[in-house]
């Protein structure tokens, strides 16, 4: 019996990818000014626990991963993350190191990511509402940005997800910073 397979393609577009790191005393900085079209994409902002710790962001914009159909192939009865998996993984990694190499707190900045537990928040911008869950694309894009990053994941203890619509630039746009600890 013939099978259909459809093939997935990542986009070859490069994407806008934005590391900062947010220094400030006691104060919170917005990672970015607020919009009065939607005030609803405004991004969380989270303190670290004390006020003498540095504060710092790290905001990424990405490719939309590929739906969980796609992350993850059967092999002799075992899942294994599928070729269009590892090639999302793989792009995010060089994506995520080539905006690291250009940063001037790159030191610091991943000191800090080894250090403190973590808050992620992930904002998918998909093409339609209905075709894909909003929750189907965080764990293949928390783990490749954990891996570019050289972190383990077991780090973030805080995730935030939102789904909007946006057909004419399909993206994530990924927050970390600081978890707030009670």
């Amino acid at each position: 019996m013939p099978t259909f397979r459809r093939t997935t393609r990542l986009s070859s577009i490069p994407r806008a990818i934005r590391i900062t790191s947010y220094r400030g005393s006691e104060k919170q900085i917005s990672p970015r000014p607020a919009s009065r079209t939607a005030p609803s994409a405004r991004v969380p902002i989270y303190a670290s626990s004390s006020p003498a710790a540095e504060s710092h962001v790290v905001a990424l914009t990405l490719p939309v991963p590929p739906s969980v159909n796609h992350q993850y192939a059967t092999v002799n009865g075992r899942r294994l993350l599928s070729s269009a998996g590892r090639a999302y993984k793989a792009q995010v990694g060089q994506l995520v190191w080539l905006k690291l190499a250009q940063s001037v707190h790159r030191t610091g900045l991943l000191a800090w990511l080894q250090s403190d537990w973590l808050a992620l928040s992930i904002r998918f911008y998909f093409t339609s509402a209905l075709r894909r869950d909003v929750d189907g694309g965080l764990k293949i894009a928390q783990d490749s940005l954990c891996e570019g990053l050289g972190i383990n994941d077991n780090r973030i203890i805080e995730t935030h997800l939102y789904k909007h619509i946006d057909k004419a630039n399909p993206r994530i746009e990924v927050h970390l910073a600081p978890a707030l600890r009670s």
